[in-house]
């Protein structure tokens, strides 16, 4: 074996090494400068496992639970829900938020409608339906009840999830599926 051809690893040469070197380092400058440039034009991810969303004020902001839970039990807040479709949030006589936020979008043209404190109902000014307190059908022309979310408070976060399951008020599935 002493006529054997001793085995040499390849090498780059230097001028190879330097391109490699300058580009890894124009690369990481250049990633560490536009990576923020990035996250400034990206919102942030508002949305979570299950399609839900954190709910927001007109403007877009997200509502802190302790904001809501401020007001008196009885009060429905209005926020801005799914798709941005505006939805009641209920403060529960125990000081929390009901598990069920409520729609604001009447089942006859879809018009928003206020809560009338006095009467406990939900009355739509364009055509007179009238709903109760859960979102039921007490007067139509409106067909069907109100579109109901989940609710879930999270280290003062809420969020607003679909509801996708049986409805508990009618016991049959939701129409909005």
């Amino acid at each position: 074996m002493e006529n054997a051809i001793p085995y040499e690893a390849p090498s780059l040469s230097r001028r190879q090494l330097l391109n490699f070197l300058t580009g890894a380092t124009v690369a990481a400058t250049a990633g560490s400068a536009l990576y923020p440039v990035a996250k400034f034009f990206i919102p942030p991810r508002e949305v979570s496992e299950g399609g839900g969303i954190l709910a927001k004020d007109k403007l877009g902001n997200p509502i802190p639970a302790s904001q809501i839970l401020a007001n008196p039990p009885g009060t429905r807040a209005l926020i801005a829900g799914l798709a941005s479709e505006p939805t009641y949030l209920i403060v529960q006589d125990d000081g929390s938020l009901g598990a069920r936020g409520i729609v604001d979008n009447c089942t006859h043209l879809g018009c928003t409608f206020p809560w009338n404190p006095v009467d406990q109902q939900f009355q739509c000014p364009c055509h007179g339906s009238l709903y109760d307190p859960e979102g039921n059908v007490v007067r139509g022309p409106a067909p069907l009840p109100l579109k109901i979310v989940h609710v879930v408070v999270k280290d003062d976060a809420i969020w607003i999830y679909p509801w996708n399951e049986t409805d508990p008020r009618t016991d049959e599935q939701p129409w909005w599926v």
